[in-house]
Parts: structure tokens; sequence; C-alpha cells
């Protein structure tokens, strides 16, 4: 059943086109439910990501992720309702990570769509390994973030936003490696429930998620 639950999100197919090889489609479906219901998936990927060693650096960043079957996928028009907006917002998550050396996500975060990326830094970051330099983009150059950093004795490594009056230097050869949460972004992306969100509610589809960065990052082959 596992594998089963495995091969559908990866193949983002229905469960009831579930292969007779794994079971049942409904059986596959209620464990899945079930164990989503008891947090079995966030816990397995929480525990093995916790047990990976300390990285000398983190990324982080966050992508936007629609419900391609709501107002979201329809085709943005001048003029829209507010309440056409609304919609659209609802229909909009946002997948807040951070990725280590290796690009292994050990923290992730599920948020709405308009959650600014410092906002949801600051509620990660009690959560992050210990780490000597967190590498992150104009989004996270927001002074209580660096504060927060500041206090832990992190050096960050932030770009300045444009209207700062003051820029920061940072390490531009080091910043480079930001790519690396980039790349990680694009392979959870590779399986097809997730890119295409067929999931409409959040603690569903951060089971797949979990599922996802479990199977590709602590699982499967590096």
């Amino acid at each position: 059943m596992i594998s089963g639950i495995v091969f559908l999100i990866r193949n983002g197919l229905r469960w009831r086109d579930a292969s007779s090889d794994y079971g049942l489609p409904k059986s596959i479906y209620n464990r899945f439910i079930r164990w989503r219901q008891l947090g079995v998936f966030n816990k397995v990927f929480a525990e093995l990501a916790g047990k990976g060693p300390r990285p000398e650096r983190l990324m982080i960043d966050a992508t936007h992720l629609n419900a391609h079957r709501t107002a979201a996928s329809l085709p943005k028009k001048r003029g829209c309702s507010p309440t056409y907006r609304a919609h659209q917002r609802r229909a909009e998550l946002k997948v807040h990570a951070v990725c280590d050396g290796e690009g292994r996500p050990p923290v992730m975060l599920l948020s709405e769509g308009q959650m600014s990326d410092d906002t949801a830094a600051a509620l990660m970051i009690d959560h992050l390994p210990k780490a000597k330099v967190p590498l992150g983009d104009k989004g996270y150059d927001v002074e209580g973030f660096r504060e927060a950093l500041a206090k832990r004795n992190i050096t960050p490594c932030i770009t300045s936003k444009a209207n700062r009056k003051i820029q920061i230097d940072y390490d531009k050869v080091l910043y480079k490696q930001r790519q690396k949460v980039e790349d990680m972004f694009g392979r959870i992306k590779n399986w097809r429930r997730i890119h295409t969100r067929y999931d409409r509610f959040a603690h569903t589809f951060m089971s797949a998620i979990a599922i996802a960065a479990t199977v590709i990052f602590w699982l499967g082959p590096q």
C-alpha cells in the first residue's frame, strides 16, 4: 500500500487508477487518509530529516503552488471582481523550505499564498539546524529576521532590497550556492500530484509533499 501511495503521488494519478498489484484502490486511499490524519507522513519526514548531519550553511526560499481545478487555474482578466481575486488567493498555497548543502530539506512549511517569506522564516527559525551561514534572496532582507539570526550568532548571506538606504554587503560567490534550494523545489515538483496540486486541502497536500521529500532526499539514492 505504501508503494501504491508513492506511485500515485509521483505520477499524479487518481486513486481509482491504482494498479491491482498495490491492492484495492479504496483500501490504499483509506490508508493514506488515516495516516494523514495521524500525521504519520509528516512525522516520518521530520524524524529522518532530523538525523541528518549538521550543515555548515542553509539556503531558504519559497515557491507558489496553485490548485488547478479551482478559480486559480482560470485565466486572469483585467477588471475581475474582488470575489474572483479572493478565490484565487484562497486557492494558492506556498511552500517554504530550508535546504542544506547536500540539497536536502530539513525543514518545510506550508502556508497561504500571501504569507511573506520573512514571516514564514520567523516561524521556522527555531526549528532550523544550527548552521554558520543562511543564504536567502531579497524577500528575507528584513531587520527582524536579521536580528533574530544575530541573536543566534549567525551571519546571513542575504541580498539587500533595492529600496534599502544602506546596502549590506554579502558574499556573492557563496550566494551562488542558493541555487541548490531551487533545484530541490524542482525535484519535488517532478512529482505530478504535487506540481499540479490535485489535493485541495492543505493538510492532505502537505502529507503528499512530505512523502515526496522523504522518498527523494532521505530514502532514495542521493
